[in-house]
């Protein structure tokens, strides 16, 4: 209560009460943003780019279902299991989030936490002045996210009915877990276990939730596993592009204020991405003689992954460290591990999610626990003393903590991914037929992505409105009608 008498919550104008810091509830506006455009239409150019054309369609669809699905789930369950009161110490109370509620001023909240204007617990340790419904936000683009990673394990041949009981089913019973367990207040926070903004919650369960489900749903058209080449790379890199740029947003929104560790984290993460980038490549023309622009585009996904879950709790030099491993190491699970294993070439990653999302936010999450900084630890998380070991003292009991809590989370996640798709088989096929596989998105959607010219017909001036002589004098004939690819 103020010395008036009013709530501080409720001072000033309804729009604008006193406590309201602007500047920060402006950033993470913009932040949130960022992330949803890497999903929509940053993944969904991407993933539409990256695949065989006869599936650009399909893979399109599966990300923006997604993106639409897991809003819904979120704000009428899903907010509150991951960020709600306990209800066990990995999992949150579920309710609705669809109230406009307001956080309470700073000055009237303890050391260890934020609350809502009733009261109740928002988050266990961060205090972020500005409304609920901004945390909602923030909070729901990166659990889309995470559902979108995952369909990169499964395109060109799940069943898109399975994949609509997938999302929600999958958001409930493993998104919030990881999601209450680290950052909601449950024991890997209390245990002081680092993720930054999503190293362990978002990448780690989607590189393995995605290969494990891709192990269930069962492999592509045999043909399709063997030539699947892009059907656009300039879709591709724009997608690449909203990727790397959103991730400003993506980590530099992770302290919740608009502050100088989320200027840390931006810079890092660049960083990190571009040294990963060139070391990928560099891999490529040392090894096959080529520089891969595909190659590139996973690498740099690599090193926005591995940074992310110390962003801005390592220093500078750190993230050129990071950005060296997260180039190399992935590059070698993927490009030389994984066609020496029986397994993993069994498995069919289409994407090979569980290389640049699995593998670097491991790696991301070990090397956080090397070489976190004490004094970038304390800004970032008040609640604890946290050290990587390369500072000495306590800092060997950091790498235990990161080991440990990877190993939950993979161990959540492929047990939980299993028994969503076994019960979802038990209901619907995960798999489409093998008639839909041959075919492609016209089977499946009725629809192309290029309905153009070009590509199986002769050119018809009647239809296209232009004569004759603007096409060397060929004489225009009907088109023939497209095979599927």
């Amino acid at each position: 209560m103020s010395a008036s008498g009013v709530p501080l919550a409720y001072q000033g104008s309804a729009s604008a009460p006193e406590w309201l810091n602007k500047g920060d509830n402006a950033w993470q506006l913009t932040a949130a943003t960022l992330v949803g455009l890497q999903s929509f239409p940053g993944l969904v150019v991407l993933y539409g780019g990256v695949v065989k054309k006869k599936w650009a369609v399909n893979s399109a669809f599966m990300a923006l279902y997604a993106f639409a699905a897991v809003w819904i789930c979120w704000v009428t369950w899903a907010y509150n299991m991951s960020f709600g009161d306990k209800l066990i110490p990995i999992w949150g109370k579920a309710r609705p989030a669809l109230n406009q509620g307001f956080l309470v001023g700073q000055a009237d909240l303890p050391a260890t936490g934020h609350y809502h204007a009733d009261g109740s617990l928002e988050t266990a340790a961060l205090e972020p002045l500005y409304p609920m419904a901004t945390v909602v936000y923030f909070q729901c683009v990166f659990a889309a996210i995470t559902l979108i990673l995952i369909a990169g394990s499964l395109l060109g041949r799940m069943s898109f009915l399975a994949w609509m009981i997938f999302v929600p089913l999958w958001l409930t019973f493993s998104y919030t877990i990881g999601a209450f367990s680290v950052w909601g207040g449950g024991f890997l926070f209390q245990w002081g276990v680092i993720d930054y903004c999503g190293g362990y919650v978002i990448h780690l369960s989607a590189g393995f939730a995605g290969f494990t489900a891709a192990y269930w749903v069962g492999p592509r058209a045999q043909k399709d596993r063997e030539r699947f080449p892009p059907n656009n790379i300039l879709f591709t890199l724009t997608g690449a592009g909203l990727l790397w740029m959103g991730w400003a947003g993506f980590n530099g929104g992770g302290p919740y204020a608009a502050n100088t560790v989320a200027s840390m984290s931006v810079v890092n993460t660049n960083i990190c991405t571009a040294m990963s980038l060139i070391v990928w490549t560099c891999l490529d023309v040392i090894f096959f003689g080529k520089p891969s622009v595909i190659g590139a585009v996973q690498g740099m996904i690599t090193g926005l992954v591995c940074i992310t879950p110390g962003a801005g709790v390592v220093q500078g030099w750190a993230a050129l460290v990071m950005g060296v491993l997260a180039g190399s190491i992935p590059w070698y699970t993927m490009m030389i591990l994984h066609k020496r294993s029986r397994f993993l070439k069994r498995v069919d990653d289409t994407l090979g999610v569980i290389h640049t999302h699995g593998v670097a936010g491991l790696l991301g999450g070990l090397l956080t626990g090397l070489l976190a900084d004490p004094t970038l630890c304390n800004l970032f998380l008040p609640v604890t003393n946290s050290r990587g070991a390369f500072y000495g003292g306590v800092g060997g009991a950091q790498f235990g903590k990161q080991l440990a809590g990877a190993l939950f989370v993979i161990g959540w996640n492929v047990a939980v991914t299993s028994i969503i798709c076994v019960a979802i088989n038990a209901v619907v096929p995960l798999r489409m037929p093998e008639e839909k596989l041959e075919v492609g998105d016209d089977a499946v959607h009725g629809e192309e992505a290029y309905a153009l010219w070009g590509d199986g017909e002769v050119y018809d001036s009647t239809k296209h409105g232009a004569d004759e002589t603007e096409h060397g004098g060929r004489a225009a004939v009907a088109p023939v009608t497209m095979t599927p690819n």
